[in-house]
């Protein structure tokens, strides 16, 4: 009868440990998730500045004046977060996987507005102004899209991309000189005319990736208590 006991409980622990086994497989594997996806928040690192797109409630002193954005040096700035979006007047799937050659916004998470270009001079390069547009719920206009320009299927987290504007074809990019006061050694972004120039490449760094098919940690809890 202990025998019995015994061996039941040992079956019981067996499977649990094999449940649990495959759940850490499965959070590895979520760990190292291929793709950037709609609704994910996510750092963008210039691959050979090697600085994030930043961008902060600080408005350029020339040019358009709007909200500026920078390129910063450090990891854990909050204002460097930007929420994956879609285009103004077209929708994506909270989740899905963005598909490469598509259209996007990048929403600056701590002031809601959306990165934007437009016909103005940068203030030190004299290239294409990169800004933050939009009113206090991220709704700004046609310029705020931008295509993702990538040759695989979809936009992934280990690979670099460029993100072409839609309404003026420039590139993403970083000039390679850096502010004064008030944002004192802050890199100076602006749009290029072409791919093939220096800092236009962009890699997804550190965040927040949704993916709706994955299992919370309480809902694979659920599935180990009902097993047993």
């Amino acid at each position: 009868m202990i025998f019995g006991k015994i061996f039941i409980n040992n079956f019981h622990f067996i499977k649990l440990l094999s449940i649990v086994s495959l759940w850490a497989v499965q959070v590895a594997e979520g760990s190292r998730a291929e793709y950037v996806t709609c609704g994910s928040i996510l750092k963008l690192l210039n691959t050979d500045l090697k600085l994030r797109l930043h961008s902060h409630d600080v408005k350029y002193g020339s040019g358009s004046g709007q909200q500026s954005v920078t390129a910063v040096d450090v990891t854990d700035d909050n204002n460097s977060h930007w929420l994956v979006r879609a285009a103004k007047d077209e929708t994506c799937k909270r989740g899905a996987p963005i598909k490469c050659n598509s259209n996007i916004r990048l929403q600056h998470v701590s002031t809601k507005k959306n990165l934007h270009s437009h016909y103005f001079s940068s203030p030190l390069s004299g290239n294409q102004e990169v800004s933050c547009y939009g009113d206090e719920n991220g709704e700004g206009d046609s310029g705020d899209n931008w295509t993702v320009v990538c040759n695989n299927d979809f936009w992934r987290r280990d690979t670099p991309v460029k993100l072409r504007h839609v309404d003026t074809a420039a590139y993403l990019a970083g000039s390679g000189r850096t502010f004064g006061r008030p944002i004192s050694g802050q890199g100076e972004i602006v749009g290029v005319s072409s791919q093939y120039g220096a800092y236009t490449d962009w890699q997804s760094q550190e965040g927040l990736f949704v993916h709706p098919s994955d299992l919370l940690p309480h809902q694979q809890a659920q599935i180990i208590h009902t097993e047993l």
